[in-house]
This record gives structure tokens, sequence and C-alpha cells, in this order.
């Protein structure tokens, strides 16, 4: 059975989320306009201006209380803003009702109905709105088959792995063929080797049924593996918007470099002595060499001597604090091509030699935009 999810006057470059689809309309799929939400004297949304590209896999990343989730309930209309506009291509619908809007949710507690069998949770919706039963089943099977699950149509959630119980949540949102699908941290409550299959299928889905998925996570791997583009979210605000490389190679701020993967920061004195240069800067553990103590920096290199305070073998690299004469404390993450756990451990206490190329040190601010690309 051929999967026919999207309209028929989608082009192919839409239904790949490629950039000559976007291309072909610069009306975004969602644009926020100044948007603010306070409940009293609480701001949980501080003036966030962000375009959604349509066909795109968008994600916003960030914190418990940074602003994200309520984000997405104002554009699916579950919450009203404060002040700001939501547009879904081109139309205001800031004050229209959910169910008014050409958008679809999925929750991570998959709010299936438990009386009712997977093919009558995916249908529910076409059957509120009265779609013919032989059209409904036709749609139905295609949405279970999108999702893997063709042939689960009489099974009851109940007898559905937490898995599965997901990919029928997702189903039943595409089988309405929206043109924005809302992911609100959907895989939360699966295990980590679920979690991590449910990453690649997502994908796969979005690129095939080649509408826009916006999804909400606090967990940087997801975010990183499945987007297009992210947004990361701290107090109310976005940080930094791009894509998953941009932002974690070449983090605007402070905050960014520390939430997206693990970031080393060098400051004050020692970041004088070390680097020649006043400021904040962050170091990315892989980018960090580990030397003998007699080795010598290249002429684009910086090297800074230490000794290792500790060392975490996790099979497949091994992470290294090292505390500098400088005064600061780095991490350096090495993989483990030939080194077994035994050699790494005893490398603790040794004095070392830590040796990176200048343009990875990156000045980052405390909010706003980056200071510098990096040394020169």
């Amino acid at each position: 059975m051929a999967s026919t999810l999207t309209d028929p006057g989608v082009t192919a470059g839409m239904r790949t989320g490629s950039s000559d689809a976007r291309a072909a309309s610069d009306v975004p799929a969602v644009r926020l306009e100044r948007l603010v939400k306070r409940w009293g004297d609480v701001t949980a949304v501080a003036g966030v201006d962000l375009d959604v590209h349509d066909g795109e896999f968008f994600s916003m990343l960030g914190p418990s209380g940074s602003g994200k989730t309520t984000t997405l309930r104002m554009i699916a209309g579950f919450e009203l803003p404060t002040e700001g506009r939501v547009l879904l291509h081109g139309q205001d619908v800031t004050r229209l009702a959910p169910f008014e809007r050409d958008v679809n949710t999925v929750f991570q507690d998959y709010a299936l109905f438990p009386h009712l069998n997977v093919g009558d949770n995916v249908g529910y919706g076409l059957m509120v709105r009265k779609v013919p039963r032989a059209e409904r089943t036709r749609r139905v099977d295609e949405a279970l088959e999108m999702v893997r699950l063709f042939g689960y149509q009489k099974r009851k959630p109940g007898q559905l792995s937490g898995g599965q119980r997901q990919r029928v949540a997702l189903a039943r949102a595409l089988v309405n063929r929206p043109r924005v699908l809302l992911l609100d941290e959907p895989l939360g409550a699966l295990d980590l080797k679920l979690r991590e299959e449910m990453q690649i299928e997502l994908k796969r889905i979005q690129q095939e049924v080649g509408i826009t998925f916006i999804y909400v996570t606090h967990d940087q791997e997801e975010a990183l593996t499945m987007s297009d583009r992210l947004a990361v979210f701290n107090a109310g605000r976005i940080e930094q918007l791009g894509a998953p490389a941009e932002v974690y190679e070449r983090p605007a701020t402070r905050f960014v470099a520390g939430f997206v993967g693990t970031s080393n920061l060098l400051s004050g004195a020692a970041a004088q002595a070390i680097l020649g240069h006043e400021g904040t800067f962050t170091i990315r553990p892989e980018k960090i060499r580990l030397a003998g103590p007699e080795e010598q920096a290249g002429p684009s290199e910086v090297a800074a001597d230490g000794h290792v305070r500790d060392v975490v073998y996790v099979g497949p690299d091994t992470r290294y604090l090292v505390a500098l004469d400088a005064g600061a404390e780095l991490m350096v993450t090495q993989q483990n091509l030939s080194t077994s756990s035994t050699e790494a451990l005893a490398a603790q206490g040794r004095t070392v030699r830590l040796v990176w190329d200048r343009q990875h040190a990156l000045a980052v601010a405390d909010g706003g935009a980056r200071v510098e690309e990096g040394l020169a």
C-alpha cells in the first residue's frame, strides 16, 4: 500500500523538507511576532520572534521553565498570548481556538482511548468530522503504514508497548493531515534505546510526509539528531537559533555553550594567562588533545600545563578532568581507539600538557550575541 498522507499538490521537494521547496514560498509555516506570555508577575515567554520554514523539522530546546512548552501551547491555541501574534502560513490565528487552526499536537502521555482499538483511536478525529467510513478506513490504514503499525488496527492500547502507543498517537495526529505538527516531549516516557530508535523514525516520517514538525525537548541529543534547525530557549527568550552543527560548534552565549553538549569555560586570570585575552571562552572537550609535558604546541595552537585530577572511563571514550597550573579545570574527551580502561585510569595524577587549536577557543557572552568568532 502506498503512503499518501501529503496533499496531492505537495511537491517532491516539499516531501523531503528540501531547501528548494522552502524557497518556493516566502511565507513561513509559523511566524511568532514579539510573543509574550505572563501569569501575574511571572513572565514565561518574554518577546519571542521566530520564523519556522514550511516542511522543516524545527526543535525548541531548553531546560524546564525556559518557555519552550508555553510557546508551543500558544502556537497550538491552548494558551493565549499576553502580547504579540501567531501566524500560520500567513494567517493571524492568535485568537482562534485550537480546532480552528490547521495544526495537531502529540503529547508525552499519548492520550489514547483505552476502550477503543488502534484503528478507532487513529480514526477518531475523522469520525468526529463525519468523514465517510470507506475514506476513514483508507486514511487510517495509510497512517498506520506510515508509522509501521499496519495490521495492528484491532489491538487495544493496553496490548501495545510504549513505543507502539507513541506511534499510534503520531498516526492519529498525521491522519488529519495538518500542515503543522506540534510535538511536546513525545519520547520522554520511553527508555533510552527505544527513544533513540524513535528519534530516527520521527525524522524518517517527517521527511516522508513533508509537513512542518515543531518539536519541544529538553534533550540536547534529540534536538541535534533530528532537527533541520533549533532554537535554544532560556528564561523565556531564544538565546541562539541555527542549524545543529552551528549551535554546537559555535555557541553564541555562555548558557548555550553549557547547555548544548559538554563545554569548558575559561575566564578571568586563567584566560588571560593561557589565551592572552580577557573575557569568557568556551572550548569543547573533544577539541583538546592530551599530550605529554614535553610536547610543543604548533604555530596555530595553544598549550596549557596541568595534572590529571580525575578520570572517567565510559567505554567508547575516556573523560579526563585536568587541573591547570593557571588555576582553572578543563575536561578532555578522548576516544578509546587503543586505550584500555586500566591504561586510562592509570593517567590519574599525571602531569600533562593540553593542546588545542586557537580557533576552537570561542569567546561567548553572558547573553545576546557572540563576542568574537574565535582567536586568531
